[in-house]
């Protein structure tokens, strides 16, 4: 079955055009803007519609934006010759299907001898651009496919706390208590060794423990010993 043909309505400035595509809830819309010519395909209420016309005149389709909203779509088209100081007389350049097909935009219609300023853009407001856009390309509003939900985080780094990965918690390192290694020792053996060495004026002695004690017991030993006489 051949798409329906969606109608059309426009305005223009001396150096723009404002056109919308009077559908509402579109879907899978593709839109491609040349420099002389527009092509729509897309569906509304689960019917196929399309459009295909060609201008009057050349239009700059790099400068031109899209956005579609509930119920339409809206396009802002720039004209290639900014120089030029006179309205278009039509839209297309074939006068039958802009009469078939082609209504004014009377809410945004001024006279030429009226005008004083260019389109109310808010309608536009984040739309897309479209020159050059790819098929299937419509409606992203800029945003990069599967970017969206990031919230400027990298995948993974959540919950972190600002730790890098592998640096929570440390392991081995609970425990410490300033000492490494101290879990396996026999603190009440060293206990008892440190209360044997409090005859000996408590921490004050050599180091080595029981081998400490024997030179000082032999020290003491030669101290009882008789002196020897003179020959």
């Amino acid at each position: 079955m051949a798409p329906n043909t969606a109608p059309i309505k426009y305005a223009q400035r001396k150096d723009s055009l404002y056109l919308t595509i009077a559908l509402a809830d579109v879907k899978d819309e593709n839109i491609v803007l040349t420099d002389t010519e527009l092509k729509f395909t897309g569906t509304s209420e689960s019917k196929s519609y399309e459009v295909s016309i060609e201008f009057l005149k050349p239009v700059d389709s790099e400068g031109s934006t899209y956005k579609v909203l509930p119920r339409s779509v809206q396009m802002h088209i720039l004209k290639k010759d900014k120089e030029e100081e006179e309205f278009w007389p039509r839209l297309l350049k074939d006068k039958l299907l802009e009469k078939n097909q082609v209504k004014i935009d009377w809410d945004r219609y001024v006279d030429e001898d009226e005008e004083e300023e260019g389109f109310d853009m808010s309608n536009l407001e984040g739309g897309s651009g479209m020159g050059g856009m790819p098929p299937g390309m419509g409606g992203m509003g800029g945003m990069p496919p599967g970017m969206g939900g990031m919230g400027g985080m990298p995948p993974g780094m959540g919950g972190m706390g600002g730790m890098p990965p592998g640096m929570g918690g440390m392991p081995g390192m609970g425990g410490m208590g300033g000492m490494p290694d101290m879990g396996g020792m026999d603190m009440e053996a060293l206990m008892k060794q440190m209360g044997q060495m409090g005859d000996m004026g408590g921490m004050g002695g050599p180091p080595g423990g029981p081998e400490g004690d024997d030179d000082e017991g032999d020290e003491e030993d030669l101290d009882d010993l008789p002196d020897l006489e003179e020959s």
